[in-house]
């Protein structure tokens, strides 16, 4: 079939409405920042709502939404294994990791290594999360969005629309800073929320309900569990390399982080976290089930990542289409300008602000706004070229899991164990950065090996992580005094526990951590 992507008028009006709102409110938020930590961290005074309503929106983009529909569709459910387990690692993030992050004041991940090692591990750290940012999450979000444009404007050019959704991404974010896409990732989610519960009930009820979905979809496709030969997520890779993804992602991740370290306090930090990870949950029965459903609705469509589209503009009314059209735009807009505020503070705070200690605040923010311009448009320029490299975009994930191991090692052993140094640490980088090479040389390019991206990632960190281990006890113990507050050890467990005894139920993030596991558990279980 060929869908009909056009839209109404009344749509229309409402997208160009909602556009010119985000960019008002980024505008006006703009005019209320006195220095540098109000411009990148919102001033460290957000509240844990409007943190895991960011997170959750910054995560779900639009790619991610056609991803997730389009992958139910062509092989099942399981692609929500990486939504599920999103919600564990947030857990273990709030109970082991995050206070110690939000002690440090820091304005980035990479100055935590810093921190905690030295500062090769700050630049190594610095650099990647820029080119991963810049060059993969914003280009390629701004290709998504632009090939989802051309469908509905078809006489308009690809650079054409690539160009407005960069500018008007930008515009707010140089203009309000982290507080600005904070708020509008807000706005965005809910939209995005309203319109795929509507999707996802209409579609249920249009293919007569779950006795309907079981009796004709095949049950591979129903099923998150799948065995070692699946080529999406083989079990072993679903616990063993999903994790060490997805606590890059969760945990270290500039883009993901700077909302957590933007919290008023360590509690709003923790609940925001978990509100993120409840978030993650309801995605299964909005965003990927469609897909399924999809399945005996449009039986043949040409392709996967017209699945959402589709489902969109078939099954909604006129007005209703232009709102959720305007969250599926907002989805769009909030990976792009997460990445343009995350890239100019690690540029502003991990370069400038170290070569140029002097410059004031109102300084600093200047160089953050020219910095979120430059890169709007260099993520502007690259995107159409991303067709032409579609490899390297098709392969992400597999990217991810050849360069973030030893990162995510430095991370887990700095904080776990004290003995851990910068001697360690260093080694332990080059070694991985030079099996990476190896590895992806013998895997990727040369074809000698067939070794599923889920295996390496875990692969490298093991070898990252002995390598740090021997290196640190092959050369002298850091000071003490200077690492102590990084790192995690029963007493602080324990003097946590105390604290505790006097915070109401609803607001012990220990409470809520095993609430939310066991909800977590119950969804797995119900759809092994």
């Amino acid at each position: 079939m060929n869908p009909d992507f056009s839209l109404h008028t009344v749509d229309l009006v409402i997208i160009l409405f909602y556009i010119l709102f985000v960019v008002g409110l980024g505008l006006w938020l703009g005019k209320r920042h006195e220095s540098a930590e109000d411009y990148f961290l919102a001033g460290r005074s957000m509240i844990w709502p409007f943190i895991g309503i960011s997170l959750f929106a910054s995560n779900i983009s639009s790619t991610t939404l056609i991803g997730l529909s389009g992958d139910a569709y062509s092989t099942g459910i399981s692609v929500f294994n990486y939504e599920w387990f999103a919600t564990i690692i947030l857990v273990f993030f709030v109970i082991f990791f995050l206070p110690f992050v939000l002690r440090a004041k820091i304005y980035t991940m990479p100055e935590f290594l810093e921190r905690r090692f030295d500062g090769r591990a700050r630049t190594y750290f610095s650099i990647l999360t820029f080119f991963l940012n810049i060059v993969v999450d914003t280009a390629a979000s701004l290709y998504a969005g632009g090939l989802m444009l051309k469908l509905i404007f078809p006489d308009i050019p690809m650079w054409q629309t690539i160009t407005i959704l960069a500018i008007v991404a930008g515009v707010y974010t140089i203009a309000g800073g982290l507080a600005a896409v904070i708020y509008t990732d807000a706005i965005q989610a809910v939209l995005l929320i309203i319109g795929s519960i509507i999707i996802s009930v209409v579609a249920f009820t249009k293919v007569g309900g779950w006795s309907a979905v079981t009796s004709q979809v095949s049950p591979d496709k129903l099923s998150l569990i799948r065995p070692l030969d699946d080529p999406g997520v083989p079990w072993l890779g679903l616990f063993t390399g999903l994790p060490l993804l997805g606590f890059y992602f969760w945990c270290t991740n500039q883009f993901m982080m700077q909302r957590v370290l933007s919290a008023k306090n360590l509690l709003h930090g923790r609940l925001g976290s978990l509100f993120a990870g409840l978030l993650k949950l309801p995605v299964l029965f909005i965003m990927v089930l469609p897909g399924t459903f999809a399945i005996l609705l449009y039986p043949e469509l040409p392709k996967a990542d017209l699945v959402y589209p589709t489902l969109m503009f078939n099954l909604l009314p006129v007005g209703v289409l232009g709102l959720v059209m305007a969250g599926f735009i907002a989805a769009l807009m909030s990976q792009i300008d997460s990445t343009l505020n995350s890239a100019s503070t690690l540029v502003t705070m991990d370069f400038v602000a170290k070569a140029k200690p002097k410059l004031t605040q109102e300084q600093l923010m200047l160089v953050g706004r020219w910095v979120t311009f430059i890169f709007m448009v260099l993520a502007a320029l690259w995107a159409p070229q991303i067709e032409k490299f579609g490899s390297l975009f098709k392969y992400l994930q597999r990217v991810l899991s050849y360069t973030v191991p030893p990162v995510v090692a430095m991370f887990l052993v700095g904080i776990f164990w004290k003995r851990a140094n910068a001697s360690g640490a260093f080694a332990s980088l080059v070694i991985g950065v030079v099996l990476a090479v190896v590895f992806f040389y013998i895997n990727e390019v040369a074809a000698i090996t067939s070794v599923h991206f889920l295996y390496i990632a875990p692969i490298l960190f093991v070898a990252c992580t002995a390598v740090l281990i021997v290196g640190s006890l092959m050369t002298a113990p850091p000071d003490a005094a200077k690492v102590e507050q990084y790192i995690w050890t029963k007493a602080f467990y324990d003097a946590e526990t105390e604290d505790l005894k006097a915070v109401p139920w609803y607001q012990n993030y220990r409470v809520l951590s095993l609430v939310l596991s066991i909800l977590t558990g119950i969804i797995v279980v119900a759809f092994w």
